[in-house]
Parts: structure tokens; sequence; C-alpha cells
């Protein structure tokens, strides 16, 4: 390999570096990450696995640690319109400069081992952030957790918003099985938080087999809250949860806790914009139990609504569908530039013959359509990380 200078350049030969996009195991992050840091990281990690709710639960801890003076940092992926938003400390993403210089100290310590985009960025994340010298960083498990590269990091607290169906190709197509890969988040004697109120047996039955401290939350937060949407408050209630597993380490006053809540701000869910007076909707809503609740939030105010909608192919389209298509008058699909796209002649045969769908060949043109559609008062964009981002660019 030559000298990599850009982080384009970096990010389009990660790309292709390793034989598959989505590889679980941690047998070659170990290796890599051992040579990196022989004794581990020096921060508190408090690490957040779960079908949904990761994003809002991360962003409340985040918000609620840079009310106080601790140096907190956060990981999260996919990104939506570039990748440096996938690192950021005390809010604020981290320079092209500082992910190149990590992705050098990755390549130096990687030898032979061949590491997909996904292990460059979780180590990157690590080295950024012991570069920063951070006190806290709060990680998330991009599918599953046992065997998802972020797991690589022993946590000082685990966090496990719920378990749905979802990614079913990489975790099994049950509660039980997929909630078994969630609990690989968990370690001996240390806490983990979750608010799934019907959990998987498989789930207490890891915590109990290695000792873990698992605790359940069930009352949702009552304070002042700033995301959309009745289930904010059980992640409110989560994050919170989190953060007091380490009051010994880092003190955070009852007004902080509060403050962090009211000010988390997330990209992407359920996020408004008003143009020509019509409402619009971004949501990254991309399986059956986000796109429930997305409709759950919708229908607090009922009016005529168009979806500019895509999805990927290893998703259950038809159930995200059918979940909220009692809301929707008429969808524009629009095709997604990415391999697990799916093609538009499969989407349009998932509707039913009832419903009104039109193809556009891009998010651009359905945007401009949905505009100038007179009855429509509301127009929702949703289905993928991919499309919310396409639509973002072109509305931006």
């Amino acid at each position: 390999m030559g000298r990599l200078k850009t982080l384009e350049q970096w990010l389009a030969w990660q790309e292709n570096l390793h034989s598959q996009e989505i590889d679980l195991g941690l047998e070659r992050i170990q290796k890599v990450y051992r040579s990196l840091f022989p004794t581990g990281v020096d921060f508190k990690v408090i690490t957040v696995a779960g079908t949904n709710g990761k994003g809002s639960t991360i962003a409340f801890i985040d918000s609620i640690y840079q009310q106080t003076n601790t140096k907190v940092a956060r990981f999260t992926s996919p990104h939506i319109l570039q990748y440096n938003e996938r690192f950021c400390i005390n809010g604020v993403q981290v320079s092209n400069a500082q992910i190149c210089t990590a992705f050098e100290q990755i390549e130096q310590a990687r030898d032979d081992t061949s590491l997909t985009y996904f292990e460059f960025s979780t180590l990157a994340a690590l080295i950024i952030f012991t570069n920063e010298k951070v006190a806290i960083a709060v990680l998330e498990i991009g599918l599953g957790g046992r065997l998802d590269s972020v797991n690589v990091v022993d946590s000082d607290v685990g966090v496990i918003t719920n378990i749905d169906i979802d990614h079913t190709d990489y975790l099994g197509t049950t509660r039980e099985l997929i909630g078994r890969e969630k609990a690989g988040i968990m370690r001996g004697n240390i806490p983990c938080v979750c608010a799934d109120l019907s959990p998987p047996n498989s789930v207490i039955q890891y915590a109990e087999k290695i000792g873990a401290l698992l605790t359940f939350i069930d009352t949702p937060y009552s304070g002042a809250i700033s995301l959309q949407g009745e289930h904010q408050k059980t992640n409110a209630a989560l994050a919170i949860a989190a953060v007091n597993q380490l009051q010994s380490v880092f003190t955070v006053k009852q007004n902080q806790l509060a403050r962090g809540i009211e000010n988390a701000k997330l990209f992407a869910r359920f996020q408004i914009k008003i143009i020509n007076g019509k409402t619009l909707v971004l949501d990254v809503a991309h399986n059956p139990a986000a796109v429930q609740v997305l409709a759950d939030v919708l229908n607090t105010d009922k009016q005529p609504t168009i979806a500019i909608f895509s999805a990927l192919n290893d998703k259950n389209i038809e159930a995200m569908i059918n979940t909220i298509a009692p809301l929707i008058d008429e969808w524009l699909l629009v095709p997604l530039k990415v391999s697990r796209a799916i093609a538009m002649q499969d989407l349009s045969e998932k509707f039913s013959l009832s419903s009104k769908i039109k193809v556009y060949k891009d998010v651009s043109s359905a945007i401009y359509q949905a505009l100038n559609t007179k009855q429509a008062q509301r127009i929702v964009i949703f289905g993928s990380f991919h499309i919310v981002g396409d639509a973002l660019k072109v509305l931006e």
C-alpha cells in the first residue's frame, strides 16, 4: 500500500481491504487491540447494545457528562453525512487529521491481519480517545454484541436498550438467540442495566452464569425531555441508571442529570424541518420495532402524509411497511446507492395492491415531487440511514 493521504483515500482503501463488509468475530481485532493497548484502555467505558434506542441513550449519557467537567467521548455508527460523526469529544466531531493519524497507527500495528471497515473505525476511536485523554467513552455496539468489534474492550458499565428481531442473517431469528448475542457485552462482577421489560431468558441466564450485576429499568423518566416520543422517557431513565453506576468515579449532581436529559440532541431521529409550510420528518427507523415507534409519534397528530422510503435488502421490509401503512397516503420509493440496497422492482412488490406507490430515480426528485403535492402536509423520510443521509444532503 502506498502512502494514503486523505480521509477519503483511507476509507476507500478500507472498504476493499477485507473480503466481507460484515464479518463478525473478535480474533482479528483482538490481535491488533492487544498490540496497541497491551494493558487495555485507560479511560472508563460504557458499552451500549440493543436493537433500538442505542443512539438516543448514548445522546443522553453524553449530554449528561457534558454538564460536568468530565471529558466525555462517544463512538457511534453508522454516520449519516460524514464519517467524522462517529467520533465526538465533548460533543464536537474530531478532525480528519486526528482520524488519519489513528489509521496510520492501526496500519503499523496491523501487520498482516485483515480488518473490516468497522474494525478500523473501532480501533481509531480508541486511539483518538486515548490521545485526547478522555475520562470516559460511550461506545455503541454496531451489530449484536458478543462478536461485535466494540466488545474487544472490557466495559465498566454495560447497557442493553431492548431486544427485538433485526439482523437475523447474523444474529439468529428468535429473541432468545438475539438476546444471547447482546448479553455478550456483559462481564463478571460488572454492572449492566437493561430496559427490556420482557427480556429473553438467555440474557438472565448468561448474567447468572458469569456473575454480571444485571438490573432492569422499569420506571420511565418523568422530567423535561427534548427528544420526541414516549419511548425516549425509558431511554432517558436507562441513561441515568448507567451514569449512576459510575457515581463513585464521576460525581454527577441531580440538576446536571436533568439538564443533560433536557439538552440532549439527536440527528435524524424524528428530526423536523419545515419547508414551504410542509413538515418534513427525517427518521433513520430501519427495522419493524423502530418503525412502530415512528408510527406511534406520527399517530399523535394525524394528517395527510407522504412517505419517501427505501431499505436494505436484509431487513424485514414487509413488516416495516405494514406497521406504518395506515398512516401513509402515498409512497415515493427511491433506490439506494449501496451494495445491500433492495432493487426497486422487489421493493414495489412488497406493497399491497391498494397502496399508492411511485418509483423515483433519486431522493432529490422524490422530495421535489412531495413538496409540490398540495394535499400532503407532512412528508416522512425513513427506512435506512442511507436514505436519510441522501435526503439531508439534498435539503442542506
